[in-house]
């Protein structure tokens, strides 16, 4: 397993951000495109794969390099800066440095970047459900919700993987970050990230995340405006989802709607079960949060698909956390 070693001083300084970059972006797209399984990203991986060999930068046959990527982290060295940061798979790859960071730009472009409006919503919404178990349950409870294989033993952090590594963060604190990419994987330990010097935890994210991989065309798919909207899920819910961009509780959606909270928790009701927001309780509070599906309606995205899914944080049965019940502190 990966184990990351805190101080109080670590604890202090931890943080999240909702990615790394497309260099980051790119290497982890990579993974998912050459290792993953599953059947959902099947039509992603054919897409993705048939744009790279039109656009690939490199000039080297493009279907032997990708086959040849079979450990978790060929090229995760690319983002790690820390003296024991792994960098074989240059020479097993038979690539520079600057052309598997070609690669992995190469792969941002081709996969992630024509998603990315709806992926960085799916990843600001993460880091917004864990800010909130941060400051309500602190930074040890942020640590023990993080993942299923992922277990907070005071003062280690346990990432239960195939891997064997020991970070010691003394006194850096520790960067947190959701990847939708890291398909079947817990998370990934960068001992040293370049930009920021700490070292960094990349965490998996629930399955449902699978339902972002539509690479289809944006460009003419032009809803038809807030009348649309209204027309579909009603006015007054039209404006609760738009209210929902910014997560809040069902008190604070009605001071703003100026309805009362009653009435604002019915409303949450429908669209919770028409999959376009969803709800987790934080104490004694529901807050609600719109998902992916409910962002693409507000922004005029949304196509013809086999079933909606519901796709932010709490995409399970209503008042679920990603990785089970939240514990009533």
């Amino acid at each position: 397993m990966q184990r990351i070693h805190f101080t109080a001083a670590d604890l202090a300084r931890t943080r999240m951000q909702s990615t790394l970059g497309p260099v980051a972006e790119g290497v982890f797209a990579l993974g998912a495109l050459t290792r993953s399984r599953s059947a959902d990203l099947a039509g992603w991986r054919s897409e993705v794969t048939g744009r790279l060999r039109e656009s690939c930068s490199l000039r080297r046959p493009l279907g032997p390099l990708l086959q040849s990527l079979q450990a978790p982290d060929d090229l995760l060295f690319l983002l790690d800066s820390s003296p024991d940061a792994d960098a074989s798979a240059l020479a097993a790859l038979s690539l520079t440095r600057t052309e598997a960071v070609r690669l992995a730009v190469d792969v941002w472009r081709a996969g992630v970047a024509p998603l990315w409006d709806v992926v960085q919503q799916r990843l600001d919404t993460e880091c917004d459900a864990h800010g909130r178990i941060a400051m309500t349950g602190g930074v040890e409870r942020l640590l023990s919700t993080l993942h299923p294989r992922i277990v907070w033993r005071p003062p280690v952090l346990e990432i239960h993987d195939r891997l064997n590594r020991d970070v010691y963060l003394e006194g850096r604190g520790l960067l947190l970050v959701p990847s939708v990419f890291l398909t079947g994987a817990a998370g990934r330990v960068i001992g040293t990230e370049r930009d920021s010097g700490q070292a960094a935890l990349v965490v998996g994210m629930p399955p449902d995340v699978s339902s972002l991989f539509s690479l289809a065309s944006h460009d003419d798919e032009e809803a038809g405006g807030e009348q649309a909207l209204s027309a579909l899920v009603g006015q007054t819910r039209a404006a609760a989802l738009r209210q929902l961009t910014d997560t809040c509780t069902t008190s604070q959606l009605a001071s703003r709607l100026g309805i009362s909270p009653g009435t604002a928790s019915q409303h949450a009701s429908v669209l919770r079960e028409s999959g376009l927001i969803t709800t987790r309780r934080v104490r004694n509070c529901a807050l609600h949060t719109v998902t992916a599906l409910g962002m693409a309606l507000l922004d005029g995205r949304l196509r013809n698909r086999p079933a909606p899914a519901r796709t932010a944080v709490g995409a399970q049965p209503p008042e679920v956390r990603p990785y089970g019940p939240l514990p009533v502190p």
